[in-house]
Parts: structure tokens; C-alpha cells; sequence
């Protein structure tokens, strides 16, 4: 009978956080360089260019490839004829392993995690708990599969009970745009069909620990129903144009994921959950010999890819910027920002919300006039740092906000991820503001474009603190102007006609 320890389990799924903190899965990197390759959007090419060398910069520096450095999710498989030498139960060797990893001193990874969520919704400070599937199966090991997933993708997660004569690709083809760009793609769908609704939305989370195999599969043709199902929505929202962070482009998903259950006659359960760009995941078994530890790969596995902003860059001065300068940027135009910028997400914008409804003033060093704001959530800073990968958070979630503090504030631009909605669009064009992308998956690229930051609001929030930030040319995207035109609209609905011209040639 294999016998495990309790400093083993723990130790091992510690290292393994850590590991997939910084390295991505070599599948992934091999298929994000090949959608580079293919890639003609102008746009899109260059948020897969920053992706890349932010991957090879954390394989580099230890240092997590975004600054959402997830929710843990574990799949467990205890094997019966295995015994623990322990004093706490599973869920908590887990857990102590997840506190370890995310409080190590050299690569402190962002704790995300929120207990009471209805309620005071407070950090638990070492971004416990995990969520852990555990099934007990015939053998001695102890399997574990191992991911970080981050909030933004997991946001876009779908469910639906559809009748069993529907279409499944129907269904996804349709879904797959109301999804927007914050789960961050060219990533991977992950589908789970059958069960019960929670089975079901356990295998599409499960199907995302894969190997990306999709132009394998295509190369040998499909020889089962699921292996056909893969291949039809691989195609049909790769034709939908979205592309690379939603700007336009050949590649959506990277591959398509689908693990099925039997399920009861009368259903037809189907959840859809995607995995963004930056995928972290890793499988270790313990057989009773001691720690698992990760083989790092070599630093020869990442292309050799270099990024520059090109000469058609546009150089910004955040602290002279005026209403009359931002009126002249256009969609899609790359700009390079330098110059102070202040930061807020969620918790920091219902602060601010909180006091000008009461008619109270903003705290000191808080004053949004003619400036910018970052929706970000950095991780904290180690040894020399300014600053941790500091990547933008989705920008849709702060839409309820934005007329707010455009009109109230003085704030006159934004910076984050993903499209905006209606009515912020419709905000941003009243006041002849602008909304700014920077690339999400390259968190660790961006931060080496800040010079200086401190905390001016809010420390009690952690993470969610207002900042203010020094960059010098942090590299950015005209998302929507001061017209309200948006590129996250104009993007996909060019490139979704390239790709329909281009199969019916």
C-alpha cells in the first residue's frame, strides 16, 4: 500500500502552482506561434507578438505571466489502495499547498480570492480556498491535475439545457459573440455536454486540462461524433472573425475541447467554458516516493520573437494630454503612453461611487481631471520591481461606472481590456472621451513599462487599491475614439467578411 505524506502533498502542489505561474504549456506556446505565423490582421499579429515575449520573459524571470494569477481549481484521483500519513484531511494539504505557492517570497502570486461573496466580500489573503473535484479510483497514486484559472475568462463561462433535437454547434456559433473579448482570446473552448448541469460544466472545466491536437485531428479526419463536433465549431468561430483580444483577426480559439457523460432523455445539457491566453495548467502523481517537482523546459522551446511598436507609433504625454489631442486618435492606432496614470478596478470605482453620491470630496491624490485611468489589479512587487505584471482587468465591468466618472470626475480616457457596451460607448462619445486596450496575457511586458508606483487610495483594498503609475511608452490600442466608433466592433465584422469571401471563393 503506497503511503503518502503530508509535507509531500503539500510541497508538491506548492511547486506545481508555481511552475504554471511562469511557464506556459509548451502545447500553447507552439499553437499561439502558429497562429502568429498564419496571422494577417495587422492587429492581432501584434497582440500575438506580446503575448509571446511576455511567455518567454516569465519563463525568464519567474514572474507570472498575468497579473490574474487565478483561481485554483484541482481534479484529484485517490487511488484505493492508497493510505496518508497526515494530520489534516486532503482539503487541507491542498489548501496549505495553494497558501505556500501564492505567498512565496521570491514570486508572490495576486491573491484573488474572496470569502463572503454576497456579502463583505473580504481577501482571504492567500487566494484560498481551492475548488477541488476529488473521485477515489482503483490503483496506489494519488493524480492530480492542477490549474489556475483566471477571473476574466471564467466570467465567460456558458451554460445552456437544450432540447435534444438542437444543434450544438448552433448553439455554440451563437454564443460564442456574446461572450465579448475578456476571456482574452485566441484561447481554448472547453465543452462539456451531458450529465446533469453541474456535470456538465464540471467536464468542460476538466476538457480544458487537454492537449491542444486540433490540426492533428485535422490532419487524420475525425472518427468518432465528438471528434466531428470539435472540428465543425473549431472552424465555424475561427470564421467568426473576432481574432487576437477581440480586434479582428484569423484565429479565435486555439482548439476546442469536449468531454461528454450520459445524460437523462429528456435534456440536453451543454456548458461552454473558455481558457484565455494565459493557460496554466500541469498534472503531477505522487506515488509514495516523495515531492513531485516540475521539469522546467528549455528556454530554445519559445520562438524567437521580437516586439516593437512599430514607427506608425504615436507618443502620448499623459500629463499634458487635452480633450483637442484626443480627438485626432483613430481606431486601431498604437500609441505609446508616458507620464502619470492612476488605477482603479471594481472595489476602487463603487468607493468613488460611494462618496460622490454623498457629496464628499475624492481622497487626496486622487484627482481624475484631464487624466487616465488603468483598470488593473497588479501583483506585488519582489526584490527590485516598481511594480508585478500589472496586465489591464476586463473593462466591461466598470461600464456602469463610466458615465459617472466621465461627467463627475474630469476623467477624460481609460485603459483596460475587451469591448465596451452600449451604453459606455454611448458615454464615451457624449464626452468626448477615448478607451484604450493594452494587451491582456502580457502583464509582465507591460509592467516593465512603469517606472514608479504608489498606493494614493485605498490601501485597505489590496489589490483593488488605487495606484498612481509613472510609464514610460507602455504600449496601448485605440479601442474606441471620440466618436464612439469601436475597433472591437469595425474588427471582427471586417475580418468575419475576409473569411466569408475567402470560403466562398
Amino acid at each position: 500500500m503506497t503511503v503518502i505524506k503530508q509535507q509531500d502533498l503539500i510541497e508538491s502542489v506548492a511547486g506545481a502552482l508555481q511552475f504554471i505561474s511562469y511557464y506556459h504549456p509548451l502545447d500553447f506556446i507552439q499553437a499561439i506561434h502558429e497562429a502568429y505565423q498564419r496571422e494577417e490582421s495587422q492587429a492581432a499579429k501584434d497582440a500575438l507578438a506580446q503575448i509571446l515575449v511576455n511567455s518567454r520573459m516569465c519563463a525568464e524571470g519567474h514572474r507570472p505571466i498575468c497579473q490574474d494569477t487565478g483561481i485554483v481549481t484541482i481534479f484529484l484521483k485517490i487511488g484505493m489502495q492508497v493510505s496518508w500519513d497526515t494530520e489534516m484531511s486532503v482539503d487541507e494539504m491542498i489548501n496549505q499547498g495553494v497558501r505556500q505557492a501564492y505567498q512565496l517570497p521570491d514570486n508572490m502570486l495576486r491573491a484573488s480570492i474572496l470569502a463572503d461573496p454576497a456579502g463583505t466580500r473580504q481577501n482571504t489573503g492567500d487566494n484560498t480556498p481551492a475548488v477541488i473535484h476529488m473521485q477515489i479510483v482503483p490503483g496506489d497514486k494519488v493524480q492530480i491535475h492542477l490549474a489556475a484559472k483566471g477571473g476574466g475568462s471564467e466570467a465567460k463561462s456558458r451554460f445552456v439545457m437544450l432540447n435534444p433535437s438542437d444543434s450544438i454547434v448552433d448553439w455554440v456559433e451563437k454564443t460564442v459573440p456574446t461572450m465579448g473579448a475578456g476571456w482574452c482570446p485566441p484561447g481554448i473552448l472547453g465543452i462539456g455536454i451531458g450529465g446533469t448541469a453541474e456535470k456538465a460544466m464540471i467536464l468542460a472545466k476538466e476538457s480544458l486540462l487537454d492537449t491542444i491536437d486540433i490540426q492533428e485531428l485535422k490532419a487524420k479526419g475525425p472518427s468518432n461524433k465528438i471528434e466531428e463536433l470539435r472540428l465543425e465549431i473549431f472552424d465555424k468561430v475561427n470564421q467568426l472573425g473576432i481574432g487576437a483580444q477581440g480586434l479582428g483577426g484569423l484565429t479565435t480559439v486555439l482548439d476546442v475541447k469536449i468531454k461528454d457523460y450520459p445524460t437523462h432523455a429528456a435534456n440536453l445539457p451543454v456548458a461552454m467554458i473558455p481558457n484565455c491566453a494565459a493557460t496554466r495548467h500541469t498534472h503531477i502523481t505522487l506515488d509514495g516516493s516523495g515531492p513531485v517537482y516540475q521539469t522546467p523546459p528549455e528556454l530554445d522551446d519559445w520562438p524567437a520573437i521580437s516586439w516593437n511598436a512599430g514607427k506608425g507609433a504615436r507618443r502620448v504625454n499623459l500629463d499634458s494630454i487635452t480633450h483637442d489631442e484626443i480627438a485626432d486618435w483613430k481606431p486601431g492606432e498604437t500609441l505609446l503612453l508616458s507620464g502619470k496614470l492612476l488605477t482603479g478596478r471594481d472595489a476602487a470605482h463603487k468607493r468613488i461611487a460611494d462618496l460622490l453620491s454623498k457629496g464628499e470630496s475624492l481622497p487626496a491624490g486622487v484627482d481624475f481631471t484631464n487624466r487616465f485611468i488603468y483598470y488593473v489589479g497588479p501583483v506585488d512587487a519582489v526584490a527590485n520591481e516598481v511594480v508585478g505584471p500589472a496586465g489591464p482587468t476586463t473593462a466591461t465591468r466598470m461600464d456602469k461606472f463610466t458615465d459617472m466618472m466621465l461627467e463627475k470626475t474630469g476623467l477624460i480616457g481609460m485603459v483596460g481590456k475587451a469591448e465596451r457596451g452600449p451604453a459606455a460607448l454611448e458615454s464615451i462619445k457624449r464626452h468626448k472621451a477615448v478607451y484604450l486596450t493594452a494587451v491582456g496575457g502580457a502583464a509582465y511586458l507591460v509592467s516593465k513599462a512603469i517606472t514608479h508606483s504608489q498606493v494614493v487610495a485605498f490601501a485597505e483594498l489590496g489589490m483593488e487599491a488605487i495606484h498612481e503609475f509613472e510609464v514610460k511608452d507602455m504600449p496601448v490600442t485605440v479601442a474606441v475614439d471620440t466618436n464612439g466608433i469601436s475597433v472591437h466592433q469595425t474588427g471582427p465584422a471586417q475580418w468575419k467578411e475576409i473569411i466569408l469571401k475567402r470560403k466562398t471563393a
